[in-house]
């Protein structure tokens, strides 16, 4: 465990680009304070880690961003989703609430306890979710401000077989399922990541995981943000649960270029 990771990190892009790759699952990162609060020893926890962390997503987006024509900005989360997990509702809206696994989660992927029982999660959304979420609204705040618009790119992965967890696991499983907000997410954004990821064996529509991540000051209200999740079946591109990454990964960073290229130029 990490003694003092960083909580996230903006890399900057091109001032003249509107597009924000966000990549909030790919750490493995736990500060010691909150690893003292996970009941699981450490081999479970690295076999929890394994099962949760979205491996080598900060790698594609990284690898994409060097090879686009304009940079695009980059939002990166540098600790476990274990600690607090951003892009999550803070309250009971969360659906995910229903299997322990909120913003802070109680359960694991399994349904095994990840906290004791009563654990006050409102220490580590102080902590580590408001000041994420202040962060990443100032960072689509300031490609509003620099191109009139923002276009926030959501970077996830999925396993190829379904966890315990999912409430939506029995639904298809594609190579590349993208996720949509039916406010945020116009036809032209889904039309070109469709195309952008064609060649993979096909892509889906919000299953296993829907929807997007934009900021709450900006949900429901400003069409100026729009937003996509792009969810890769992990078998893609690493070997599972927590393997190295092989050379799907490659082929990936170009499609995610070619999106992206395709969003700078409107």
């Amino acid at each position: 465990m990490s003694p003092d990771p960083s909580p996230f990190h903006l890399v900057p892009g091109a001032v003249g680009s509107p597009v924000l790759l966000h990549v909030p699952h790919s750490s493995r990162a736990i500060p010691a304070p909150v690893r003292a609060g996970i009941v699981l020893d450490d081999e479970a926890l690295e076999t929890e880690l394994d099962h949760i962390t979205d491996s080598h997503t900060a790698e594609l987006a990284a690898r994409a961003s060097t090879a686009c024509a304009v940079a695009p900005w980059r939002f990166v989360n540098g600790l476990s989703r274990l600690v607090v997990d951003p892009e999550r509702f803070p309250d009971d809206r969360e659906e995910m609430l229903a299997v322990g696994m909120g913003a802070v989660y109680t359960r694991t992927t399994h349904g095994e306890r990840l906290r004791p029982p009563g654990a006050d999660p409102e220490p580590l959304l102080d902590r580590w979710f408001h000041p994420y979420a202040r962060a990443m609204t100032a960072a689509v705040d300031e490609r509003l401000a620099a191109t009139g618009r923002a276009v926030v790119v959501d970077l996830h992965s999925y396993p190829s077989t379904a966890l315990p967890y999912e409430l939506h696991g029995a639904g298809p499983r594609p190579p590349v399922c993208l996720g949509t907000d039916g406010f945020h997410t116009p036809p032209g954004l889904l039309a070109r990541a469709e195309a952008a990821f064609a060649g993979f064996g096909g892509t889906g529509l919000n299953s296993p995981f829907p929807g997007t991540y934009v900021p709450l000051k900006h949900y429901g209200r400003d069409r100026r943000v729009s937003a996509l999740m792009i969810e890769i079946r992990r078998d893609t591109y690493m070997t599972e649960p927590g393997g190295p990454y092989g050379p799907g990964l490659d082929a990936l960073a170009s499609a995610l270029t070619a999106l992206v290229d395709g969003l700078t130029d409107g």
